[in-house]
Order: structure tokens, then sequence, then C-alpha cells
């Protein structure tokens, strides 16, 4: 058999050791991706009263140690980032859309203002974004509609304005939809009943008008629907309760609604809440109405 020379011998041999500096060299790569997207989070708030941030978020510490940040175990990319109720005040940088392994960002109860950066669409591992509580204002970004694997989308209590845009439609694995308290004006998305996986729909206290998208009421995985004080006109459907089996709450109250009360509300037998006062609704439904909640509730007047 013939020999190996030993050079290439010699040349395997450092191959061998170089390859894992070159894994560890990438790692530090990713990893300062990461670190140096979250240090942009932090030059951008204007006021941490807890200096939580502050003193914590450094250059000479493991970005994966920083309170809020959770890393994979495998990759250490960041994955999750929660600064919830921090006291936080500042903007959201673009650079926040290089954490491209992010799957949960949670910013909820803050002071942060201005708008979302487009660059939200980079981060298409999202499946949790908690945004409400804050300041935000301008417009919902259409490029929402590209997060794919987003489950929970909640936008409460900002300053939002404009229409809801018709791509988030495409969020085929959306659960928790919930935009209440902000200033949104324009219709309700006919193409949102196409959230077949959709549990929680919260719009209340906006500026919706138009009627209510009538296939929103055939989302049969819907638990809880929440409307209002709004500007929604038109009427219910009269089966509302055929395609709702799940339904726990639906709250339409202060809004512009008429025409008949669904005769089939007792047959929603997991429903709890229902609130549609300061409406123009009529028939006999209204003379009947609480022993029909009792009922519903699982109670019995007799």
């Amino acid at each position: 058999m013939a020999k190996i020379p030993c050079y290439y011998l010699f040349a395997f041999a450092v191959l061998l050791t170089l390859l894992p500096c070159q894994a560890k060299t990438s790692t530090n790569l990713t990893t300062g991706t990461d670190q140096s997207a979250l240090l942009s989070v932090k030059a951008c708030v204007t006021s941490d009263p807890y200096q939580i941030l502050t003193r914590n978020w450094t250059n000479s510490s493991d970005v994966c140690s920083w309170i809020g940040v959770t890393c994979g175990l495998r990759h250490r990319r960041v994955t999750a980032l929660n600064i919830s109720n921090m006291g936080l005040s500042g903007t959201i940088p673009p650079q926040l859309g290089s954490l491209s392994f992010l799957v949960s960002l949670d910013l909820r109860y803050n002071h942060f203002s201005g708008i979302l950066p487009q660059e939200f669409y980079l981060l298409h591992r999202l499946k949790f974004i908690s945004l409400r509580d804050n300041n935000f204002t301008g417009v919902i970004p259409p490029l929402f509609g590209l997060l794919s694997k987003l489950e929970v989308l909640s936008l409460g209590n900002n300053s939002f304005t404009g229409f809801i845009p018709n791509s988030l439609s495409n969020l085929s694995n959306l659960r928790v939809l919930d935009f209440g308290f902000n200033y949104l004006n324009g219709e309700i998305p006919e193409e949102l009943g196409r959230l077949d996986n959709l549990q929680f729909l919260g719009m209340i206290f906006n500026h919706l008008s138009g009627a209510i998208p009538s296939a929103i009421f055939n989302i049969s995985t819907l638990q809880t629907i929440y409307l209002t004080s709004n500007e929604l006109s038109g009427s219910l459907p009269s089966n509302l309760c055929d395609n709702l089996p799940l339904l726990e709450a639906i709250a339409l109250s202060s809004n512009r609604l008429s025409g008949q009360i669904p005769s089939n509300l007792s047959e929603c037998r997991q429903l709890e809440i229902m609130s549609l006062s300061s409406n123009s609704f009529s028939g006999e439904m209204l003379v009947n109405m609480e022993a029909t909640i009792f009922k519903i509730g699982g109670c019995s007047k007799s």
C-alpha cells in the first residue's frame, strides 16, 4: 500500500485544529450582530428610570446574560426580548430587524413612542409581538403581513392611526389580534375572515366604521369579539351562533348597529359575556334578553 506523504498528514492535522476556531468565530460574529442590534435599542432609550439597561447591557458582558434577553442553547442567538414594564422611554431603531432569530418580542407597559420601523418584516421567525400600553404612533405596517409564523399581535393602548392592513389576513397562524384603544379608522377588512385560527379579536375604542364583515362570524375558533365604542353600522347575522361554537364573549356596545338581535343566541353554549347596549337594535329578543343571558350563562331562572 502506498505511503501518505508526511506533509499531507501535517496539513490535515492543521485543518482539524482550525475547524473549531472557524465555528467559534462564526458564532462570535452572529452573536456580535445581536449585541450590536440591542445596543442600538439601548442607544435609542431616552429614559431608563430603574437603570436596568444602563447598568446591565454593556460590552463587557455576554449578550445572552443581559436582563430581558433569552438566547438559544445551541446557536446562542437572541430568541426572545422581554423588556416589558421597565418604565422605558424612547424609540425603536431599525437595527431591531437584525435579530433574525427572534421569536418573541415583548415591549408592553413602557413609554416607547414614534413609528414602528419597516425592518420589523425581517423578523420572520416572530411568533409573539406585544407592544401594548406604549405611545407608538403612525400606521400599522402592512409588512406585518409577511410575518407568517405570528400567533399573537398585540398593539393595544397606543396612538396608531390609519387603516387596518389587508395584508394581516396572510397571518394564518394568528390566535390573538388586539388593536384596542387606538385611533384606527376605516372598515374592518373582509379578508380578516380568513384567519382560521383566530381566538381573540379586540378593536375596542377606535374609529372603525362600516359593517362588521360577515366572514368574521364564520371563524369557528373565535372565543372573544370585542368591538365596543367604534362607529360600526349594519346588522348582525340572524344565525350568529351557528359557526361560533366556542364564543365566550361578544361586546359591541356604543356603535351604530341596528336590525334584529340574533334569534339563536341561546345556541352559543359557551357565551358568558354579551354587551350590545347603546345601539339601535330592535325585536322581541330585547324583551327576553335577561332570560337569554341567564340561560346562556348556564343558569336557569326557574
